[in-house]
Order: C-alpha cells, then sequence, then structure tokens
C-alpha cells in the first residue's frame, strides 16, 4: 500500500481555498493561496503573509509586493539556504477601503480595513510616524485559515497598502508594501521575532543619540562590553569570528554602538542588517538565524520506528530535511564502527551480522559553515538507535517503491540548487531513484541531487525524478540574470573610469528569462553587497552618491567620500542564480568653485578675469584669456580662441573644452584639465595637485615644480608633441590617481577614507 502521506492532503486542502475571482470577493473575505509547501505545517516553521488595505481589484497589487518581499528574503542567507525549512502561505484579504489609516500624518482619512492597520502606532499622537501596527485579534483570526499551523510554529508577516516607509516587529511584523526600502524590513523583522536579535542602531528615535550603554554585559549574541582580546581569552560572544571578512562588509571586530547606546557597548560589524537595511546578516546573526530556523523543524524528520528490536532481514532508513544549496551528512555504526557511504538508508542484509542482537546508529548532521560554535552544531545533529535481533523476521508491509515529497515543482529550481525527492520506505527494498536531465540519465540512485555539480549549460532544463510508477518533474533555470547600469553624465569617461566633480547617481536593473521579482546589488570597494532599492523616497529614482551623503529621516544615504571607487553590481533571480558581477569605477574630484560671474554665447575679443570667480558655460571666447593672482576660471565646454593664461590663480578649470592657442597655468591653487583639447603647447609650473585627465595636448607639455606632479586618475592623455619628466606618466593608463598618488614629502595626494556604505537603517524594531 503507498503512503501518501500529510503533504499531498494539505496541497489539496490548500488549493480548495483558491477562489477564480478574488476581486469580486465581498470586504474582509480571505483566501489563503499556498506559495510554497515543503512539508506538513507541524514540521515546518509556516510564514504566513497577510495584506491590508488592499481592494479586490487591488490583489494584483497585494501578489507583486508579496512576490518582492519574498525574493528580497530569498537572496538573504540564511534565509537563501534553508529555504525548503519554511513553507510559505499568501492570505489575500480584501479590504473595503484602499490604504491605511494615518498614512502619512495623523490627519490623514482613517480606512476601513479588515486587520486596522495605520502608522502612528495606530494613530496614537505619542508614537512615532513610522510605526505601523494592526489589530492582534484579526490578523490571528486570519492566520487560523491556514491549516496546521499555530502561534507556536508560524509568524505572521503583514504588508499595508502604502508607499510611505514604516513597519514593527514584534509577536508580529508588519511593513509597508510598495515603499522602495519596504522589502528589506521583513527579513530584518524576522532577525528579531524569529533569531530574537538586537537592533544594533545607536539611536532609538531618529535624529537623537542614544547617549552611554549602563548596563551590564548583554544577554544579546550580538552585544558585548568585551574587548576583542577579552572574547579571546574568555571564548566568549563572537571569538570564533574575529577577524573575517564580515558578510555585510568590513573585518568582524567590535563596533561602537548599539541597543540604542551610542557609546559603551560594541556589536560584531559595521553595518549588518540589524544596522543598516540593505546589508546582510553578519557571521554572528547568521550563525543565530541558523539555529533558530533549524529549530523550527527536526533534523531528522521521520526513521525507521526505534521502539522495537527489528531483525537484520529489512531496510533501516532516516528522512533527514534537506536545505536549498546543500545535503545533510548521515553516518551509519553498527557496533560501534561506522559503515561505508552516507546514503540515508541501509540495507541490514549486506552486513551479514553475526547471530545475536546488534546496535545500529545513524547520525544526520548538517555541515554548513555557517555554524562554529559547537552547541549549535550539536543542535543540528540528530541520532537514531535501533536494536537489530537477527532471529527476528519482518513481515511483507506492502509499500511499494513511489515518491512522498519534493523539492516543490511549482517553480524552477536554480541551477546550483539540490533537488530532492523524499520516497516511500519499503522494509524490504531499497527504493531506487532514476534522475533525468533533458532525457539523459544523470546522478545516481540518491534521493539528492546537486544541479552545481552538474555544471549546467545555461539556459532552461528539464529534470525528473523516478521512483517505481511516480514521476516529478522540474524546470531547471540555468540562466543567470543581468544586471544593467545607468550612470549620470560624467564629466569624462575612459574605459570603465567615470569622472565627475559633484554626485553620482547609478540605476540597476536586473531582468531575467524567467518571471518573479530579480533582486539587484551593488557594494563599493569590496564592502559588503547592498540591496539596490532605488532612492529611499522612491523605487522610480536612481540611487545617488555624494561626498558627504543625504540626510532623509535623520539618517545618512549615498555617502561616497572623495577620491576612486570600484563599484560592483549584479543580481539574483526568483531561483536563486546569481549572475556575474560586473564592475566599473567612479573618481569624484572636488566641485569647482562658485561662479560669480557667468559668461554664455559669444564673448569678441580679449577677456580678462581679475577677481571672483568667472564660469565661461557653452561660451565662444574669439581672443585670448588672462586669469590674475586670486581670481578663479571654470571654462565648460565651449572653446576659446586665442592663449590662456593664468599666474597664481585661486583656480583654473577647463573642463570639456578647446582652447585653440597655447595654455600656460602657473602657481594655481587648483588645476583641473578634463577632456580638454589644448591645440598649441601647454606649460605647468608650480601648480599644487594638478589634474590632467583625458586631455589632448597638440604640442609640447612642459610641466616642473608642481607638487605632487600632476595625475590623470587612470584616464591617459593624449600628447602630440614633448614631454618633460614631470608630466611624462600622464599618458599611462595605470598612473597614480586620487587614491594612491603622494607629494614629495609623503603625505597623500588627497586625503580618501575608504567608505563607500549607504547608511541608512530601519524603525521596524521593537517600540
Amino acid at each position: 500500500m503507498r503512503r501518501t502521506g500529510p503533504l499531498a492532503a494539505l496541497l489539496l486542502a490548500a488549493a480548495l481555498l483558491v477562489p477564480a475571482t478574488p476581486a469580486q470577493a465581498e470586504p474582509g473575505a480571505a483566501t489563503v493561496v499556498p506559495l510554497q509547501v515543503t512539508g506538513d505545517p507541524g514540521k515546518r516553521f509556516n510564514l504566513i503573509v497577510m495584506g491590508d488595505g488592499y481592494t479586490g481589484d487591488e490583489q494584483r497589487a497585494f501578489q507583486a509586493d508579496v512576490d518582492r518581499h519574498l525574493n528580497v528574503m530569498w537572496s538573504i542567507e540564511p534565509f537563501k539556504s534553508y529555504r525548503n525549512y519554511i513553507n510559505v502561505y499568501r492570505v489575500d484579504i480584501v479590504s473595503a477601503d484602499s490604504g491605511i489609516d494615518c498614512d502619512p500624518d495623523l490627519t490623514s482619512p482613517r480606512r476601513d480595513t479588515p486587520l486596522n492597520m495605520g502608522f502612528w502606532g495606530g494613530c496614537n499622537p505619542s508614537s512615532v510616524q513610522r510605526l505601523i501596527t494592526m489589530s492582534n485579534s484579526a490578523a490571528t483570526r486570519y492566520a487560523n485559515l491556514v491549516t496546521g499551523t499555530s502561534s507556536g510554529n508560524r509568524q505572521i508577516l503583514a504588508l499595508g497598502n502604502s508607499t510611505t516607509y514604516g513597519g514593527a516587529g514584534g509577536s508580529y511584523a508588519t511593513a509597508s508594501g510598495s515603499n522602495a526600502m519596504s522589502a528589506l524590513i521583513s527579513p530584518h523583522e524576522l532577525g528579531h521575532s524569529l533569531g530574537g536579535l538586537q537592533d544594533e542602531y545607536d539611536y532609538y528615535q531618529r535624529g537623537v543619540p542614544g547617549g552611554g550603554y549602563t548596563g551590564s554585559e548583554p544577554s544579546s549574541a550580538h552585544h558585548s562590553l568585551l574587548t576583542g582580546q577579552q572574547m579571546l581569552d574568555q571564548q566568549k560572544k563572537w571569538w570564533r569570528w574575529l577577524g573575517e571578512t564580515s558578510e555585510s562588509g568590513g573585518p568582524i571586530g567590535r563596533y561602537e554602538g548599539g541597543l540604542y547606546a551610542s557609546t559603551g557597548v560594541w556589536r560584531p560589524s559595521a553595518h549588518s542588517m540589524m544596522k543598516t537595511l540593505g546589508y546582510y546578516f553578519d557571521q554572528v546573526s547568521r550563525e543565530v538565524m541558523v539555529r533558530r530556523i533549524t529549530a523550527k523543524t527536526d533534523v531528522v524528520q521521520d526513521s525507521t520506528p526505534t521502539a522495537a528490536p527489528v531483525g537484520a532481514d529489512r531496510v533501516l532508513w532516516v528522512e533527514p530535511m534537506r536545505p536549498n544549496g546543500h545535503a545533510l551528512t548521515t553516518v551509519w555504526n553498527v557496533d560501534g564502527q561506522d559503515v561505508p557511504g552516507d546514503a540515508a538508508s541501509l540495507d541490514l542484509r549486506t552486513l551479514n551480522l553475526s547471530p545475536g542482537t546488534h546496535t545500529v546508529k545513524a547520525t544526520v548532521a548538517d555541515p554548513t559553515g555557517f555554524v562554529r560554535d559547537p552547541a549549535v552544531r550539536e543542535a543540528l545533529t540528530r541520532t537514531r538507535t535501533w536494536t537489530v535481533d537477527t532471529a527476528l523476521t519482518t513481515p511483507p508491509d506492502g509499500v511499494s517503491p513511489g515518491i512522498v515529497s519534493s523539492t516543490p515543482t511549482g517553480r524552477p529550481a536554480g541551477g546550483e540548487e539540490v533537488v530532492y525527492v523524499e520516497t516511500t520506505h519499503p522494509a524490504a527494498q531499497l527504493p531506487a531513484v532514476t534522475w533525468t536531465l533533458d532525457g539523459q540519465r544523470v546522478g545516481d540512485t540518491g534521493a539528492d541531487l546537486d544541479l552545481g555539480a552538474l555544471d549546467l549549460a545555461a539556459g532552461t532544463h528539464t529534470l525528473t525524478a523516478a521512483v517505481g510508477a511516480d514521476t516529478r518533474t522540474w524546470t531547471v533555470d540555468a540562466t543567470a540574470p543581468n544586471t544593467a547600469y545607468e550612470l549620470s553624465k560624467p564629466l569624462l569617461k575612459s574605459g570603465d573610469l567615470h569622472l565627475y566633480n559633484g554626485p553620482v547617481s547609478m540605476k540597476l536593473t536586473g531582468t531575467d528569462d524567467k518571471d518573479g521579482y530579480v533582486v539587484s546589488e551593488s557594494r563599493v570597494d569590496g564592502d559588503g553587497w547592498f540591496n539596490y532599492f532605488g532612492w529611499p523616497t522612491s523605487s522610480e529614482l536612481p540611487w545617488t552618491f555624494t561626498e558627504t551623503g543625504t540626510t532623509i529621516d535623520h539618517l545618512v544615504y549615498g555617502k561616497l567620500p572623495r577620491g576612486a571607487h570600484t563599484i560592483e553590481y549584479r543580481s539574483i533571480d526568483a531561483a536563486g542564480n546569481y549572475g556575474p558581477a560586473g564592475s566599473f569605477r567612479v573618481t569624484t574630484i572636488a566641485p569647482p568653485p562658485t561662479c560669480t560671474r557667468t559668461v554664455t554665447g559669444t564673448h569678441r575679443g580679449p577677456l580678462t578675469v581679475a577677481d571672483g570667480v568667472t564660469c565661461l558655460t557653452d561660451a565662444q571666447v574669439t581672443g585670448p584669456v588672462t586669469v590674475r593672482q586670486g581670481a578663479s576660471l571654470v571654462v565648460t565646454g565651449g572653446r576659446i580662441a586665442g592663449a590662456l593664461t593664468a599666474t597664481k590663480a585661486a583656480a583654473v578649470q577647463l573642463l570639456n573644452t578647446r582652447i585653440d592657442g597655447a595654455l600656460s597655468v602657473t602657481g594655481s591653487t587648483s588645476t583641473v584639465l578634463v577632456g580638454t583639447e589644448i591645440r598649441g603647447a601647454a606649460v605647468l609650473t608650480g601648480n599644487q595637485a594638478p589634474i590632467v585627465a583625458g586631455a589632448t595636448v597638440k604640442g609640447a607639455l612642459a610641466c616642473s615644480g608642481n607638487s605632487p606632479a600632476p595625475v590623470n586618475l587612470g584616464a591617459p592623455s593624449r600628447i602630440g608633441g614633448a614631454v618633460t619628466a614631470e608630466c611624462a606618466a600622464l599618458t599611462e593608463a595605470g598612473q597614480p590617481n586620487a587614491r594612491t598618488a603622494r607629494a614629495a614629502d609623503g603625505t597623500p595626494y588627497e586625503a580618501v577614507v575608504n567608505s563607500g556604505e549607504a547608511e541608512q537603517g530601519d524603525d521596524g524594531h521593537r517600540h
């Protein structure tokens, strides 16, 4: 008799809940849609995502919001690796009104919605604007529609129909559904609710420093008063991870601030997810999350019964959990001796056991590299023990080989995924699994198939597992997503180098050949990968980098110190495939001085700049130009039909312009030639830190006494005539740039802080 198991019944029951036309349902009506069911909800962590403030006609918008929230979560470890440990159900709730209460302020309308969600902690003037709360009893009532779940094995995540930033965490989690950053609140809140992690913010109310921490050693795994050496000496807190590169950027170490205090307490990394939305969990928090996710399940789901002795004429088996990216290991031991192999079944008949009783053990363990704490490793290990009596005979059980459950077939499997089937377990037979890929036999007869080991060609493949008369078929997505980037117009582009003297905007667009939200990421100078969500105020706006960053609601976004930077970018598709990382270089220099006089159009005859800052913007000057001591000239575009001479000028900046005559700049405080063509000779003498990038000099170039020597920032210039030694390197692609060049006394040419982080946070912590 073939076992169908509770999973098949669960899927059938859930499917019956899906209506044909949810948009026509009455307000308050709800539909449970199983998005991912990997096992009996009693043996899984169940995530229930419900919406509030979405009318019947807005249910598609809610579904799109859920898709984005989930795909962002699946791109973050350990959710990515342990996706199969989680059942996900969407509850489509029809609202009478669109939107939620007090959005965005206390004078905004109240809405008639089933969950009664609202900003300001439910329209409480003494609360904070971005705190979204809801009716706990209503949320529980709708969550109870998901059969087999209870408060002990589920987490509610409610999305409000709003573009305003907000959320909260605790017994339940909330987030605005379609704000640019809202999909990042979900994993942060699960860090609280599921992981028991604490906020690493150094403030509680934005814009108000948290002050000094006055408590004792925190119980939090990722906060401490100990020094790094004390952690090592006492083997406490995150001592096992110290010094390693953090998954969220920078080394694991000791960074001051956390638990809403700005001083006196330390955290493991500069900006993990619990401090700055957009980055990953660092190793310390990730290890905690692995423990909490796996604790919601059992490492061994089922096994041959162990209560009574079994005969030596049968097959013993265990049914382990199956992470998304790796398989658990199974070690069999007979009378103290390990048996070769790591299959989840052991045919006792092959052991030729001597008459009598024997002890057989199966130890199932998770080999993940995310865990170093032996206590956590032990929690990820389970042992089953049987007494085998050779005098016993196993009666026929009538079980035929077949498939009970598997990796979900309703979504494409990723090209690096470990796909599995759970088979029936006849006492007298080892069910063989036949794997075929595009009609060709692959793998062995095991229940797990590591697609990553097959080195699949890019494209879509069909994978089939057959056990007896049962089959499962998956679409395998082995095509990586693509990522395109768009940058604001630079002063100069040379190869992959983009040179700017002001803000830099960047837009990333991830695309894939399959449906589902594509997550794009970037990182600056090797720092942690950062989720690209557009600009905090609108996902349609590009990310903007400036030297000091942009302050929005007391948080700083897009801080990019002046100098040379490498920006990498990539995307992750709905199947979990990483696209190849591309990169480009951005170098920023000081902005030009503010104009006190602007010349456009045509200026006939000579031009003398005697004081202030004269800007020639797309101007045509038909005579020579002279810049006197202390004055500044900024030329952008246009043309000077004559020579340009500057002596002891405050600044001479020639940006993408053309000089028909010779150029002579002596003793200038700021000399910048970017993308400029000089049709005569050029002389640079005694200037401070001159920049000559992507320029063309038709004649000779003479440089002397400049401190330091002119640099090209990585954008070579073309010189038609002779070049003196001081400027010879300007024609070289690898010539020192603003990050590395040094003056004669050894001081940096331009002080650069290695920081590309776009500081931000959320206020989804518990209030």
